[in-house]
């Protein structure tokens, strides 16, 4: 059971196509398919090849409706606040950042990430993917000493321990693949990043 999940692509179609390219049981879009939500029923349009089996979260670029009236427009499933159980474990999906400098549509403050968070809390074994990665680990620095992500999710993750983490949002750590804690965890960008679920132990 293959899952792709990517993030920020930020309107470059090519990078888009590529990953659609990818053959995969499930696809999750993390947010930042456009830029301050331009042009985003021209971008989801791309995504109909795989609308069978695309799931989608608003980044800080989308807010919860845009993203809720795309799903409904083209027939992807919104995956944002949910979680679906696929080949025995639990996909659990939260988009938006925590606040930023530039008062972006879709920004949550800590608190209500951590509220948005705790219905996943019993659900194992779990994959979380999130937009916004967690606060000083290798998948949100920009800069030596520059942090950007959530505590709220830092907190979550060190505390219940999912099998695996997805993130974007911190373009220069994209790629990055490391332990938090317990969970092993990436920010996949656009690049994307492929995991078999099958293979996945509690």
């Amino acid at each position: 059971m293959q899952l792709l999940v990517f993030s920020d692509i930020h309107n470059d179609k090519k990078a888009l196509e590529k990953l659609l390219a990818v053959d995969a049981d499930m696809y999750v879009c993390a947010g930042d398919l456009v830029t301050w939500a331009r042009g985003l029923d021209g971008m989801a349009e791309l995504l109909k090849p795989r609308a069978d089996k695309m799931y989608m979260l608003p980044g800080n670029h989308e807010s919860e409706s845009d993203i809720a009236r795309v799903c409904e427009k083209f027939g992807y499933q919104n995956l944002h606040g949910r979680s679906v159980e696929v080949a025995g474990v639990h996909v659990a999906g939260l988009g938006y950042s925590n606040p930023t400098p530039f008062d972006t549509p879709g920004e949550y403050s800590e608190v209500q990430i951590a509220e948005r968070l705790r219905p996943f809390a019993s659900l194992k074994p779990l994959v979380l993917i999130c937009h916004c990665p967690p606060k000083d680990t290798d998948l949100d620095g920009v800069k030596p000493g520059a942090h950007f992500g959530s505590t709220a999710i830092a907190e979550f993750i060190r505390t219940y321990e999912p099998v695996r983490f997805f993130c974007g949002h911190i373009h220069e750590c994209e790629g990055r693949d490391v332990m938090v804690g317990h969970t092993r965890g990436a920010n996949v960008g656009k690049r994307g990043y492929l995991v078999d679920l099958s293979t996945l132990e509690a």
